[in-house]
């Protein structure tokens, strides 16, 4: 189902629970919300639709991929940007790195680790930063 986009600083600004099994409806929301916006939007925290849950959804291109709890584990060569986000107004600046590993579940509950580079390493920090309530 296509959810609204929170917009609220304090909701935003919360820490979420960890995804289990149970949530995994949660994860066709991301997909159908992602879609809805695919023109202005490439990843989103559950947090952003509503669910306080550690789960995020990034656009890779010709797949969109689902992680539950996702941690990264290693990031390397940093660097500088901008960043503008669909529950916020306007570009923050921040530190990202150009290579992160990231542990995760699948929506099968199988635990992966995965690396990923560039402009999919970007999006997946800027989610997993949403999931720890740090607005970016």
């Amino acid at each position: 189902m296509v959810k609204s986009i929170v917009k609220d600083v304090m909701f935003l600004g919360q820490k979420s629970e960890p995804a289990t099994k149970e949530d995994l409806y949660i994860a066709q929301d991301l997909k159908d919300t992602l879609a809805a916006h695919r023109d202005g939007c490439v990843g989103m925290a559950a947090n952003m639709i509503g669910y306080k849950k550690n789960m995020i959804i990034v656009s890779l291109g010709i797949v969109d991929l689902v992680m539950l709890n996702p941690v990264i584990t290693k990031k390397s060569g940093p660097y500088e940007t901008e960043e503008g986000c669909l529950s916020l107004t306007g570009v923050r600046k921040t530190t990202r790195y150009q290579k992160i590993t990231v542990k995760y579940q699948d929506t099968s509950m199988k635990q992966r680790v995965q690396e990923f580079s560039g402009w999919a390493a970007q999006i997946i920090q800027h989610e997993c930063d949403h999931l720890e309530g740090i607005i970016i």
